[in-house]
């Protein structure tokens, strides 16, 4: 008996990519339809590029991986282009203005729907843990109007300029880093509108120095505003993770980070839980600001749940000292936290 569905087909269409992309055609939200009958599949695919070559490979990537399926016996692929440089339904081309950013092999974004979730430092013991993991890892801080990286990852001084005239990225802890921290006083302000945002973080993405790169994880401010626009739309970004608290309150908000995601064709990669309890002296597990509702929400949506990282001291000691968990003390308990999320991370990333 075929044990065909529309949600076989739609796994296996997550292993063509799209030309010059390293994300699937499903998750760009190319595939509009799949119909099944018998062992005959057609799949009809919409892109909103006009390039006859794309739409060539793609037809034919499609082909080879559906008739390697068990039970197939015909494939039909239909594509669909629009006539000009505009997207089916008048919309500008989602992918005209993205580049990808030389030698950067992924880059995942660091989101949380609220502030005081943790996500900033979530986000430097995770590029820690990815280095400890053997992988090359750059961190750029998008928060401009509050940049905790600097403070975070003990770096201070003013990035140098290379001779092609790029921003240096500093070092720390064997992460290349980048932020507006470094390139204004501790006490000064910024107080920016939308276009100079856009135009700093575009340039923090592309005229600096990152060199080769597995992972560059982009630590973005709270909310839904200009950073997380002119991310999505400046490269293709590989994936986001979602950071919540446990209570409702933060559950609630993080909902509408991954639906900016899902607008924008962005695959929701995991849902980590910050401050998921504490445990006493005694050994009693306090649960402060309740359990589980990252796992229910990712749940909820269809994503992974890539873990819980409880609270402990030892991690705000580490971060207001400069040197992260995961480096002070890689094998305590608070660092597990973070490397069994980056595990997860790199099971995810790498499917």
């Amino acid at each position: 008996m075929s044990n065909l569905n529309e949600e076989t087909i739609r796994k296996t269409l997550q292993s063509v990519k799209y030309p010059g992309y390293s994300r699937d055609i499903v998750s760009f939200g190319l595939v509009q339809e799949i119909r099944i009958q018998g062992g005959d599949v057609s799949v009809q695919l919409r892109l909103t590029s006009t390039n006859e070559e794309v739409a060539r490979q793609l037809k034919a990537d499609c082909e080879t991986a559906l008739r390697a399926l068990s039970g197939v016996k015909q494939v039909r692929v239909e594509v669909s282009r629009p006539s000009g440089p505009a997207a089916p339904g008048g919309g500008p081309d989602p992918f005209a203005n993205q580049n990808r950013v030389p030698g950067v092999e992924r880059i995942v974004a660091v989101a949380s729907g609220k502030g005081g979730v943790g996500k900033s430092t979530l986000s430097v013991n995770l590029a820690c843990a990815l280095q400890r993991l053997g992988r090359k890892v750059g961190l750029l801080d998008c928060d401009i109007y509050g940049p905790s990286i600097p403070l975070m990852m003990g770096a201070r001084e003013r990035p140098g300029v290379s001779a092609n005239e790029k921003l240096i990225p500093l070092v720390r802890h064997d992460v290349k880093l980048m932020s507006i921290g470094f390139l204004v006083d501790d006490d000064q302000p910024v107080i920016w509108r939308g276009p100079m945002i856009q135009k700093a973080l575009q340039q923090f993405l592309f005229a600096v120095e990152w060199g080769e790169l597995d992972y560059l994880l982009v630590d973005l401010p709270p909310g839904t505003g200009d950073a997380q626009l002119t991310l999505c739309q400046s490269v293709p970004l590989d994936g986001g993770v979602v950071i919540t608290t446990p209570q409702q309150a933060s559950v609630g908000i993080v909902r509408k980070g991954i639906a900016m995601f899902q607008k924008v064709n962005v695959p929701v990669l995991g849902i980590v839980e910050n401050m998921s309890y504490f445990t006493a002296p005694n050994g009693e597990r306090v649960e402060i600001f309740g359990h589980g509702g990252g796992r229910k929400v990712a749940e909820e949506v269809g994503t992974t749940f890539l873990g819980e990282v409880p609270l402990f001291t030892e991690i705000r000691e580490s971060g207001d000292q400069g040197v992260p968990v995961v480096v002070s003390a890689p094998d305590g308990p608070a660092a597990r936290a973070f490397f069994d999320v980056a595990n997860r991370l790199l099971e995810v990333s790498q499917k």
